[in-house]
C-alpha cells in the first residue's frame, strides 16, 4: 500500500514538473518577439513534434504577425492544418486552409489545398444525421472542385469521397421517408424516397449507418 502511494505520488510530481516546464515555456514565449522567419517556423515545427498545438498556434501567430510577407507563410499554414488534421481538429485545420486559400489562390498546389479542405468536413462527419448542412456544402464544394480541378491527381480520392456522402445523404433521407411512414404522413414519405433516388441508383445498396447502442436512443428518432 505504502508502495502505490509513493508510486502515484512520484507520477503526480512527474506530471507536475512537466506541466511547469510547459509553462515556463510558453511564458518565456510570450516575452520574446522580433525574431526572424526562420525562429519562429522552427519554433512551431518543434512544438507540433512535441505534440503541442495549441503553443504552435501561437507561435506562428508571432510569425504571422512580425513577418506576413514571409515565403515560410504558406508552407506554416499547410503544416498546421495537416497537423489539426491528425489531431482530429477539423474546425482548426479548416481555419488555416481557408486562410490558405484566401492569401494564396492562385498558388501552384491550390488543389491540393482546396482537397484537404474536402477531406477535413469528410473526416469531421460526427453522424449524418446531425450533420446534413454539412453534407451539403461539402458535395456543393466537391461539385465546384471537378470543375476547377478536372485532371487534379486527388481526383479519385474526391470521387471517393463524393460517393460517400451522397450516400450519406440517401441514407439520412431514407430515414426521414420512414419517419413520415410511421405517423401516416405519406406524400412527404413518398417525397422524400424520391430524393432518395436521387441521391442513389438503388436504395437498396445504401448501407445503414453503424451506431454505437448509447447513442442510438438519441439519434435514431432525432427527426
Amino acid at each position: 500500500m505504502i508502495n502505490k502511494l509513493k508510486f502515484k505520488n512520484f507520477v503526480l510530481i512527474i506530471g507536475l514538473g512537466f506541466m511547469l516546464t510547459a509553462c515556463s515555456q510558453k511564458s518565456d514565449r510570450v516575452q520574446e518577439y522580433d525574431k526572424p522567419a526562420l525562429y519562429w517556423y522552427n519554433e512551431m515545427l518543434n512544438q507540433i513534434s512535441t505534440g503541442y498545438l495549441e503553443e504552435a498556434d501561437d507561435v506562428y501567430t508571432s510569425l504571422e504577425s512580425e513577418h506576413r510577407n514571409s515565403p515560410l507563410i504558406p508552407t506554416a499554414l499547410l503544416i498546421l492544418a495537416n497537423a489539426h488534421i491528425d489531431n482530429e481538429e477539423y474546425q482548426l485545420a479548416n481555419f488555416y486552409l481557408d486562410e490558405y486559400i484566401k492569401r494564396f489562390a492562385l498558388s501552384k498546389n491550390i488543389d491540393y489545398v482546396r482537397y484537404l479542405k474536402i477531406k477535413a468536413n469528410f473526416l469531421g462527419f460526427s453522424n449524418e444525421l446531425r450533420d446534413q448542412q454539412l453534407i451539403e456544402d461539402t458535395i456543393k464544394e466537391i461539385e465546384e472542385y471537378k470543375n476547377l480541378f478536372s485532371n487534379s491527381k486527388y481526383m479519385p480520392l474526391v470521387n471517393t469521397m463524393n460517393a460517400r456522402l451522397y450516400m450519406a445523404k440517401a441514407s439520412l433521407d431514407k430515414e426521414i421517408a420512414d419517419l413520415y411512414k410511421r405517423i401516416d404522413k405519406p406524400k412527404a414519405a413518398k417525397y422524400y424516397e424520391e430524393k432518395v433516388k436521387e441521391s442513389w441508383v438503388d436504395p437498396k445498396e445504401i448501407e445503414p449507418v453503424e451506431m454505437p447502442l448509447y447513442k442510438y436512443p438519441f439519434e435514431k428518432n432525432i427527426f
